[in-house]
């Protein structure tokens, strides 16, 4: 796996690098700014960019938007990011596209499990923090919010959370257009999102399942 690290504690940076090695993948590039991250995917076209989210040149939000603006040009890159605190405003649109992590340093206990989002991530997969998860659907689930759901409205509630359109499940699960449709309405309704969150009732049913998924 080629990996693109993008964060500005240097020995953060040099020790996240030490472990991907050892690990038997491949630092194709480290950054200590946002720029910097975008420039050394541009130029490297990895496998995977593990960016952390408050980077310079502002120190604020930098490495959420570095990592958005990637994604509009590379969709099929995977995309880790890592912070000690929870942003939302950019993690909601990256969870939609799927392929995308989001993990908090200070909850990365074991180095294996980290491995092993890294890996799921840049395969396609995800790897969402439980916090960070509950964060972004602003506390929204009961005991288990998909036992309303049909099996089939499981099957494809999971397809969504792979980033998949609706034509896309439709193939998948060789149903009509209009059927999956139909189902991501039930879905949408049953899980209680409110129509008041129309741009992001999609992203908010797929933070649902993987939070379910997670426990």
């Amino acid at each position: 796996m080629r990996v693109v690290i993008g964060e500005d504690s240097v020995l953060f940076r040099r020790g996240l690098t030490l472990l991907l090695e050892d690990a038997g993948h491949e630092v194709v590039a480290a950054a200590g700014d946002a720029p910097g991250v975008e420039a050394a995917v541009a130029a490297t076209s990895p496998d995977l960019a593990v960016i952390d989210v408050r980077m310079p040149p502002e120190g604020t939000d930098d490495g959420a938007r570095a990592a958005r603006r990637i994604r509009m040009v590379r969709p099929e890159l995977g995309i880790v990011l890592l912070s000690q605190h929870v942003e939302s405003r950019h993690s909601v649109e990256l969870v939609a596209s799927g392929r995308f992590g989001y993990l908090l340093k200070d909850r990365v206990l074991d180095v294996d499990d980290f491995l092993d989002a890294l890996r799921r991530v840049a395969a396609g997969g995800s790897a969402l923090d439980p916090e960070v998860v509950g964060r972004l659907i602003g506390g929204r689930g009961v005991r288990d919010p998909l036992d309303t759901l049909t099996v089939r409205e499981r099957e494809v509630l999971a397809l969504m959370a792979e980033g998949r359109t609706n034509v896309g499940i439709a193939r998948r699960l060789w149903l009509a257009e209009r059927t999956v449709e139909t189902h991501v309405g039930s879905i949408l309704t049953k899980l209680g999102l409110p129509a008041g969150e129309e741009h992001n009732r999609r992203v908010l049913a797929v933070l649902t399942h993987l939070g379910t998924a997670r426990r």
